[in-house]
């Protein structure tokens, strides 16, 4: 058997293929990430005498195509953990990293647990688009924090807490309200050297414009919070030019980041499960999607466990003679993005505290016992990803003997 180990890196890798006992069959080798020279490795690597597996780490997105090729024309193809490999093999006081010895490192991992690699199966392409949107909106979402935070600090330095007083949702571009106001009226002075009349017809005016709901009472409450205020910037043009530019960059961003969210709900859509998971309960338009995305088919998982741990949110036993750990942390080896949609979902749940959901009967027995906030939450999580596990993987699996008859 012939164990290919492949060190990815951008643009380009490193091969290296070994037998049992340490027997090199070849000498490390680079390839660049071109079909023809992947194509021609693959080929090369059908060519050698036994069964061969090629063992890569997933790294960023620069694996896909290689395994991608390799796959298409017939090699077997496995893509495992970084962290797997890291921890492999670490028994010499000598520390050298190269990528010559990475594949070399890959390699040697592919032959100690041969039996147990998995084969790759490249997403489908409504999946990968899926997940490169969400990873978009993430990305956004982040940058778009920021630039909310810089226009808090920079409107506390003009109009205290005006950040605070609507309530009014998000529109579908990824406008508020507050933002739109504060655009107009960007300093307190703006308001409260206006008499009480004009500013409400001046508010009127604008509402009407913008398309929000007047108010009367809104417009009183809003001359009388913009009284009083002691302010660190003037009025003057400069100070207007720093709120103004800060909310267009907020509202861009806004904008890009709806539509990554309006993309990934039309994605999501066209996946077999989306139904069953829009389901369950804390699962929401935004959730749901981000979701399927990360955890993609869960077909690929050969138990719920797999799954699990592939979020990270498996306790990690500790145990050892007469010491067992009671309360062990969760790995948080796996997916990040999981475990933060699955704390969303934990937290949707304890705000509504639906009687009959199993998931919350569950997390309230575990709180009345006393367990610690993120015990209970960890264990909600837990079990909430069985029974995604359970539930999508028996929806699909109708739909595949459905198929067939």
């Amino acid at each position: 058997m012939n164990a290919v180990g492949i060190d990815i890196s951008k643009g380009k890798c490193m091969v290296a293929v070994l037998r049992p006992l340490g027997e090199v069959v070849k000498e490390p080798f680079e390839v660049e990430h071109d079909y023809g020279a992947l194509e021609s490795l693959a080929y090369t690597l059908k060519g050698l005498e036994g069964e061969t597996r090629a063992i890569m780490e997933s790294t960023g997105r620069y694996y896909e195509p290689v395994a991608q090729v390799l796959h298409e024309i017939g090699v077997f193809v496995s893509v495992v953990n970084p962290g797997l490999i890291h921890d492999f093999g670490n028994n010499s006081l000598r520390r050298v990293k190269t990528d010559k010895k990475d594949a070399l490192k890959i390699a040697k991992f592919g032959l100690d647990n041969w039996a147990a690699l998995r084969e790759y199966t490249p997403m489908e392409a409504v999946r990968q688009q899926l997940k490169n949107a969400s990873r978009q909106l993430a990305l956004y979402t982040k940058i778009k924090t920021g630039l909310k935070n810089n226009l808090i600090a920079l409107l506390d330095m003009t109009w205290p807490g005006v950040n605070t007083l609507f309530n009014s949702p998000v529109r579908s571009d990824g406008r508020e309200k507050w933002v739109d106001f504060a655009y107009t009226f960007w300093h307190a002075d703006c308001v409260c050297l206006l008499t009480e009349a004009v500013f409400v017809e001046k508010y009127r005016k604008w509402c009407k414009r913008k398309g929000y709901n007047f108010s009367q009472y809104k417009a009183e409450d809003l001359y009388i919070e913009s009284l009083g205020h002691f302010t660190t910037l003037p009025k003057n043009r400069s100070t207007r030019t720093l709120i103004h530019e800060a909310i267009t960059a907020l509202n861009s961003i806004s904008r890009t980041a709806e539509v990554f969210r309006a993309e990934m709900q039309r994605l999501a859509e066209l996946l077999p499960e989306y139904s069953v998971v829009m389901e369950m309960y804390g699962v929401g338009k935004s959730i749901g999607p981000q979701l399927m995305a990360e955890i993609g088919d869960v077909r690929r998982f050969a138990h719920r466990g797999a799954l699990i741990a592939y979020a990270g949110v498996d306790p990690q036993p500790s145990q050892s003679g007469k010491y067992d750990r009671n309360s062990n942390p969760i790995s948080r080896k796996g997916s990040s993005s999981i475990r933060k949609s699955l704390y969303q979902v934990m937290v949707t749940l304890l705000r509504k505290a639906p009687a009959n959901e199993p998931i919350y009967q569950f997390i309230d027995r575990k709180r009345s016992e006393g367990k610690p906030y993120f015990v209970y939450m960890t264990a909600g999580a837990n079990k909430f990803l069985r029974i995604y596990y359970a539930r999508v993987k028996e929806h699909l699996s109708k739909l595949d003997e459905s198929s067939t008859t």
